[in-house]
């Protein structure tokens, strides 16, 4: 995350952990409670909204609050600024990966569609000394079918596992922090393994491309371009570092309003950037057909499974889901029935709101579904904070939202399950669907870290 957002939210923050509180008394916090408007509601600063205060100081090590201050455009230019010396042991092949939900945020800041967005913002990034952009769509593909695959399994060993459903997605770093720093053992084991989109995007470029490119991975600079800042958080983690090599799979995250930032830094017009194609990780010539996965402005995790699921285990074909809006638009559910009989019932909650009453129940074994999509943005990753907050009032801008979410529904459907370029990678990079490097490089393991089960009860959502 930027410096200024790094900076805001360790001073907003209290009371958010045992650390948090310690913090306070060791400097005597005033009792004087300051309120502020979040969300268009009233909040004082010791009752501060989570999804607000989820990597401040108290959450947050030293070590990882130095690396992810390191997370910023200035970073990019110190590494830009020693390709452009003489040293050539120094020198790094930079690489960008575009979230396909940050493509309508710079088609609605252009004034153009998503591919022509994108094939601007690959002149933009190329024009400072990147040199291969790619779309991350592949790599949200391997994660949905290593999700469905996951699924069925659990879903099988459900009666002699109490930790096998529901499975919770694994997509959002927003989420996983919160599960692993205070909800601890209640939730981690029923956490999808699946690496995000993001992550497994790193292991297709230190692993699968550097290798093509005959690179030590060390000697590729890997910049994502997310929707938001708690990407940051996800990047640093440990088992996504290469101790041997010491090398991330994602170097630097950057949101898609910082690269836009940047633009305005160097004072670039849209006009006068040129038009290139986006580059494939597999070395293919032509350009990049841009695609989405169903699902609102996320990757559809909900909707690929529940298909999948369907067809899997009880060989009902599902065209299209119909959602039931619980609280509100940010927690549905969608129920498969046959004969009277519920066979599935899965549900999406997003934002900490609705994800706080997602816990309750949990807590009190109340939960009916199989599987639930989890995100902490209000409204999927399209909403992430990196690209939908006014200039202005730092709050959502609903216009642009909703500019961003007819951009992005604009773009064609294709299933993961019918894109020859996977098949074709998990046969020669991974050596298989069911291998051994396909269980190291898709997955990874989510574990308590909590010092308490409980929820703090001044804790707000």
């Amino acid at each position: 995350m930027s410096e200024v957002s790094l900076t805001k939210r360790k001073e907003k923050c209290e009371n958010c952990t045992k650390q948090c509180n310690k913090k306070q008394s060791e400097n005597g916090a005033s009792s004087h409670q300051e309120e502020e408007e979040v969300n268009g509601q009233v909040h004082d600063s010791s009752q501060l909204l989570l999804s607000a205060c989820l990597s401040c100081e108290g959450c947050l090590s030293e070590e990882e609050s130095l690396k992810i201050s390191q997370q910023n455009l200035e970073e990019v230019k110190r590494v830009l600024a020693l390709n452009k010396k003489c040293d050539v042991s120094k020198h790094k092949v930079l690489v960008a990966s575009v979230c396909p939900q940050s493509l309508p945020f710079f088609a609605v800041k252009f004034g153009v569609d998503i591919t022509d967005a994108a094939h601007k913002l690959c002149g933009f990034l190329k024009s400072i000394g990147v040199q291969f952009v790619f779309d991350t769509t592949l790599a949200a593909g391997f994660s949905i079918l290593e999700c469905q695959k996951e699924f069925i399994q659990r879903y099988r060993r459900r009666h002699h596992d109490s930790h096998a459903l529901p499975m919770f997605t694994s997509s959002c770093p927003g989420w996983i922090r919160y599960s692993e720093r205070v909800l601890g053992s209640l939730v981690t084991p029923h956490i999808c393994t699946a690496r995000s989109p993001q992550q497994i995007m790193g292991c297709l470029i230190k692993d699968y491309f550097s290798k093509q490119q005959k690179l030590s991975p060390e000697k590729v600079y890997h910049v994502l371009v997310a929707p938001c800042f708690d990407k940051k958080l996800e990047a640093v983690r440990e088992e996504f570092y290469n101790s041997l090599l010491e090398t991330r799979d994602v170097d630097c995250v950057l949101t898609s309003g910082e690269i836009y930032c940047l633009m305005e830094q160097r004072k670039t017009s849209v006009e006068e950037l040129d038009s290139v194609p986006l580059d494939h990780v597999m070395g293919d010539s032509g350009d990049v057909a841009l695609v989405r996965h169903e699902g609102r402005g996320s990757e559809g995790f909900l909707e690929h499974v529940y298909k999948h699921a369907a067809k899997e285990l009880f060989g009902v074909d599902v065209q299209e889901i119909t959602y039931k809006n619980l609280r509100n638009r940010d927690f549905q559910e969608v129920t498969l029935e046959r004969d009277g009989e519920t066979l599935l019932q899965f549900a999406a909650v997003y934002g900490f709101r609705n994800i706080q009453t997602l816990v309750h129940r949990m807590r009190k074994g109340r939960v009916p579904y199989q599987l639930v999509e989890v995100l902490s943005c209000p409204g999927g990753c399209l909403s992430g904070r990196g690209q939908s907050e006014s200039e202005a009032a730092g709050r959502v801008d609903k216009v642009l939202v909703q500019q961003m979410e007819e951009a992005y529904s604009s773009l064609p459907l294709r299933l993961p399950e019918v894109n020859p370029a996977l098949h074709t990678l998990y046969q020669d990079w991974l050596q298989g669907q069911d291998s051994a490097q396909t269980s190291t490089l898709l997955h990874t393991q989510y574990k308590n870290q909590s010092q308490s089960h409980t929820q703090p009860p001044h804790m707000q959502w």
